[in-house]
């Protein structure tokens, strides 16, 4: 599950990454390596990707960089957009209760109980 989360190292905010990551001109490989986008051609198993799509925080263009390495690697998912909702994810009534949930549903549905 991934929920609001960044999935290029690049995209995300500059002062927050530079102070502890340096700065992206003088350590381009360390974003790349940090990136989820790198990876999203060895996904094994289920994801869901939830994100607001008013987020300022993490924008929205995290999730759309995400799919197109998912689906240009044959990858399935599941994708829950909450329109117009910021990194929290509580500006629509009942959004919090949703998103809970749509959380606990994936899990029951994914994730053995007791573990293996």
């Amino acid at each position: 599950m991934a929920v609001a989360a960044v999935s290029n190292q690049l995209y995300y905010d500059n002062i927050y990454q530079e102070r502890y990551m340096g700065l992206k001109s003088e350590n381009p490989e360390d974003f790349i390596e940090g990136s989820p986008i790198t990876y999203a051609k060895n996904l094994e198993g289920d994801l869901l990707i939830v994100h607001g799509t008013g987020d300022d925080n993490v924008h929205y263009q995290n999730v759309e960089a995400l799919i197109i390495e998912l689906v240009k690697h044959n990858k399935m998912f599941q994708v829950m957009p909450y329109p117009n909702c910021s990194h929290g994810i509580y500006e629509i009534e009942g959004a919090t209760l949703h998103l809970f949930t749509l959380l606990t549903k994936f899990l029951e549905e994914h994730v053995e109980a007791g573990g293996k």
